[in-house]
């Protein structure tokens, strides 16, 4: 199985949004992806709550059965659109991917 996982940090405003906004309208838009990308098997999604120098403002955390499977997330369409908003939103981005 493999793990994914992504920290982001937003812009104070964009798209018309306060960072606020546009973090809740990616955990929506990214939870939304749920019952049409099955190749998903675990799901999680949390804004940060230490707010140090160090943090980012929000994690994802997926998992996949095999890097065939996070590959074929990555490129999927709906994915994609998710993904553009979010290039939009973020001033940082980090990411690792790991076999468990």
């Amino acid at each position: 199985m493999i793990k994914h996982i992504v920290l982001w940090k937003f812009l104070d405003e964009a798209e018309g949004h306060t960072k606020e906004e546009n973090m809740d309208i990616v955990r929506e838009r990214l939870t939304a992806l749920l019952p049409i990308i099955p190749l998903i098997r675990s799901f999680e999604i949390g804004k940060d709550i230490l707010h140090s120098d160090m943090s980012y403002d929000m994690a994802l955390i997926m998992t996949f059965d095999s890097m065939e499977d996070l590959a074929a997330y990555k490129v999927h369409p709906e994915h994609q659109k998710v993904s553009e908003y979010v290039k939009k939103v973020r001033c940082g981005r980090v990411s690792t991917d790991f076999v468990i």
